[in-house]
């Protein structure tokens, strides 16, 4: 399965904190190292970040186990599973219980576990947006629960404290070869932003 994670082209150097060891900004066109155990390690975070916020979007649909699935096959390739075309589509299952969900804390908490199942089809690229797909699980979880909190920033600042600590070697690692976050994105922006400097401090 090696061959489905591309390692980047000789030559390329590494970054560090967004830099490349070169002292030059990462462009789109540069290629990052991405190791297939990072990427398992990066899924698996991001299923362990939707999980967090799962119940409330099944308080609102009990019966709709599309978020939940997405969750699982997420777990199931960090686990060792195949990245197969049921992974990818249980994430776009997902993104669609999003868009059909009653509230804003539910579909922020639908968006989380597509997040989750996206995670395993990052992309070896240095570009910004990368960063969202590692942390977007994380974000968007953070909302969900800040919005079923009435906006309570206190339960957010408990949960991104939670993403912070139990992020895995591979989400520093990675990380540290792509540019920093990008503006934009609202309040999920902001904590993907809030993350991303925490993570690479």
């Amino acid at each position: 399965m090696s061959n489905e994670f591309v390692r980047g082209h000789e030559g390329v150097s590494a970054s560090v904190g967004g830099l490349r060891q070169d002292g030059a900004v990462p462009t789109e066109s540069d290629k990052i190292q991405l190791r297939e155990h990072e990427l398992r390690e990066i899924a698996g975070y991001a299923a362990d970040c939707a999980r967090r916020a799962l119940s409330i979007f099944e308080q609102s649909l009990p019966t709709d186990t599309r978020p939940r699935d997405a969750i699982d096959a997420a777990d199931a390739f960090a686990g060792g599973g195949r990245r197969t075309g049921a992974l990818r589509q249980s994430a776009w299952a997902a993104y669609r219980a999003a868009q059909e969900a009653p509230t804003p804390a539910a579909v922020d908490a639908a968006q989380a576990a597509s997040h989750a199942a996206a995670a395993a089809y990052l992309h070896p690229r240095a570009s910004a947006h990368q960063v969202k797909h590692i942390l977007g699980a994380a974000a968007h979880a953070a909302r969900a629960e800040e919005l079923a909190a009435a906006e309570d920033r206190s339960v957010t600042a408990g949960t991104l404290a939670w993403a912070r600590q139990h992020a895995p070697t591979a989400v520093t690692a990675v990380l540290g070869r792509l540019p920093a976050a990008p503006p934009g994105g609202g309040r999920v922006g902001e904590f993907i932003r809030d993350l991303d400097a925490s993570l690479r401090a």
